[in-house]
């Protein structure tokens, strides 16, 4: 073991040792494999391109033969078809590196078969040249597409309308159109569009020149829009507008047609100078319109189904492409509809009665209510006027309340109709929403759909009655001071029942105004010169003024202007009327109690009678003077139904 160990360490020698022992040995003689080495490498460039034998396949390594030392490498999936890899095939390689860091020969085949590509291409083909590859992968930005060598598709060249997701062309073939080629980088763009723009330009062209309108075309649907499908009839697109693709209801084109669905469409309209075409589908089958008066008569009833619902009513689907219209006034005899909602829903089924149809407009008037009794018709045969009913007031208005006589049946009780010698103002004063009031029916109005209803005439009329006999000529009376006008003054003769006293009975001085003589609140004693129980109006004559109560001194000194006053009330009884005056006396400038008595008036001052029906109907109207049937006025009970 110790004599090896001393053998190494003897021919142990370093690299330079070694390599001046060798070229004393060979006495400076030329080195013939060095040569034969150099040669061998000479001819193989980096980045040239090399023909090479297969001579195996290990693995996924295929070994090549290219006339080198040592053979390359390539890897199996260089190839299209690895399956079709046999040994012995030649294939052109390119050199990629002499020897790597392993000391192997690098070599690729596919990038001797891109720049063998790109030189055939450059060869053979310029921008504007139409080109066949198939769509490898989806980069950023496109699509590689292989012609040859791979070359770049945009995404907004992919086709002249907007793309889902371009993925979906993988593996697919295309043609397209050189757009840009870029030598020093190696680059080449293409485009789909452009090629389909300029054919379909051509396409175009022709198909303008020989439509017509009313021909029936193929076409293709494209798009789907809100208002309609674009359909492309070879060239250019037509619309195919949402109304004109079926004759029934559709919400959006999608729920009957679908991308690149075939279909026949018909010519409507051709704009050859905007490059427009209205096209039309449901024009192609009969129009539901077109026997609809001999199908569906007036009167006829039907079953459909509520298909749309609008504030103002509900559409009515009868059969495929024909619906009318029930508006909500036609929904219910009686009862108050706010919204059709209330009473059908989307998809009922109902029965309808058709009212009308507008065959132009394509209108059908259907009606709900009719399909049941009018319940006005009985109203009448049931409520005859003179009835006495029980009713809850329902609402209230200016003119008067609305009574619900029996559901949906509302009758109007007009403030005229509420107090015989009331003057009601407004119906609060006598009765309240919701409270449960008797009536007596006035009148129906089955045409109008009108009740009227009458409080104050389940009592018998007082003015024909107890006002003539408590109030006859000459009657003296006690009231109040209610109210005061420039022509003179409202008293209140008892409970809603006043008298007027006209200013001309007040003295027989002249005034101007009635203030100067009583005011609002005073007790006066009063005479009855007329009652009216037609006009149901009292005209009134003062007597005196009746002080309030003062201590006992007091009372004689009140008694006196009272004496006075009798005095000159039994002089107008004495001296003789205006007509018996004789025609030389001059007329006195203060009128005296005899003028106003007296049937024809001085023009200057009307008698209390005429005042009297002036200020009942200008200033305060009455309720005493409507007649028991009379009509709420025109400007009140106007168009006033159950539903006001």
């Amino acid at each position: 073991m110790k004599k090896a160990r001393d053998l190494i360490r003897k021919f142990d020698l370093t690299d330079e040792q070694l390599q001046q022992q060798l070229t004393e040995a060979m006495g400076g003689v030329d080195d013939p494999m060095g040569s034969v080495y150099e040669d061998s490498v000479k001819n193989f460039e980096v980045d040239s391109i090399l023909r090479g034998q297969i001579l195996n396949v290990i693995n996924d390594d295929v070994i090549v033969d290219i006339g080198y030392k040592s053979e390359g490498i390539i890897h199996i999936h260089e190839f299209d078809d690895p399956s079709s890899i046999d040994p012995g095939d030649i294939v052109e390689v390119l050199l990629e590196s002499v020897e790597d860091e392993m000391g192997e020969v690098v070599l690729s085949k596919k990038k001797a078969d891109r720049q063998r590509g790109w030189e055939k291409i450059v060869s053979e083909k310029a921008e504007g040249d139409v080109v066949i590859g198939r769509v490898t992968r989806k980069i950023k930005g496109g699509l590689l597409v292989d012609i040859g060598v791979p070359v770049f598709l945009p995404a907004s060249q992919v086709s002249i309308r907007r793309q889902g997701d371009i993925a979906e062309w993988i593996g697919k073939e295309i043609e397209a159109k050189i757009i840009k080629i870029d030598e020093s980088r190696m680059n080449i763009v293409i485009s789909r569009r452009k090629l389909i723009e300029e054919e379909r330009e051509k396409m175009k062209k022709k198909l303008l020149e020989d439509i017509e309108e009313g021909e029936v075309r193929r076409g293709v649907v494209k798009n789907l829009a809100d208002f309609g499908a674009f359909v492309d009839l070879g060239g250019i697109d037509g619309l195919l507008h949402i109304t004109d693709i079926s004759w029934g209801r559709i919400n959006h084109p999608s729920d009957v047609l679908g991308i690149d669905d075939e279909l026949d469409v018909k010519i409507l309209k051709v704009d050859r100078e905007r490059e427009r075409i209205a096209l039309g589908l449901r024009q192609l089958t009969p129009s539901p319109w077109k026997n609809v008066e001999e199908k569906y008569p007036i009167g006829t009833h039907l079953i459909g189904e509520v298909v749309n619902i609008m504030s103002y009513g509900a559409f009515v689907k009868i059969e495929e492409g024909l619906e009318g219209l029930v508006h909500i006034s036609e929904m219910s005899w009686t009862r108050r509809v706010n919204h059709p909602s209330e009473v059908v829903g989307i998809g009922d089924r109902v029965e309808v009665v058709v009212l009308d149809i507008n065959k132009e407009k394509k209108e059908l008037s259907l009606g709900m209510k009719q399909v049941e009794v009018n319940p006005w018709m009985l109203v009448e045969e049931k409520y005859p006027p003179g009835t006495n009913i029980e009713g809850t007031v329902r609402n209230l208005t200016n003119f008067g309340a609305f009574v619900e006589i029996e559901e949906g049946i509302d009758g109007l009780l007009h403030v005229s109709d509420m107090s015989w010698t009331r003057k009601v103002a407004h119906p609060s004063e006598i009765v309240k929403k919701g409270d449960s009031v008797r009536a007596v029916v006035l009148s129906v109005d089955q045409e109008k759909k009108r009740v009227a209803l009458g409080m104050k005439q389940l009592d018998e009329d007082p003015w024909h009655t107890e006002i003539p006999r408590n109030y006859q000529i000459g009657t003296r009376k006690i009231g109040k001071v209610t109210k005061l006008t420039n022509f003179g003054v409202f008293v209140e003769l008892e409970s809603n029942l006043e008298g007027l006293l006209h200013i001309s009975e007040l003295t027989e001085k002249k005034i101007a105004d009635p203030e100067e003589i009583v005011s609002v609140g005073d007790e006066i004693e009063v005479k009855v010169l007329r009652t009216d129980s037609d006009e149901r109006k009292i005209g009134l004559a003062f007597v005196q003024k009746l002080a309030p109560e003062k201590p006992a001194g007091e009372e004689e000194a009140t008694e006196e202007p009272v004496a006075e006053e009798a005095a000159a009330e039994e002089a107008v009884t004495e001296e003789p009327t205006a007509e018996e005056t004789p025609a030389e006396e001059p007329v006195a400038e203060e009128p005296v109690a005899e003028e106003v008595v007296a049937e024809e008036p001085v023009a200057e001052e009307p008698v209390a009678e005429e005042v009297v029906a002036e200020e009942v109907v200008a200033e305060e109207p009455a309720a005493e003077e409507t007649p028991a049937d009379a009509e709420p006025a025109d400007e009140e009970k106007k168009d006033a139904e159950p539903g006001a």
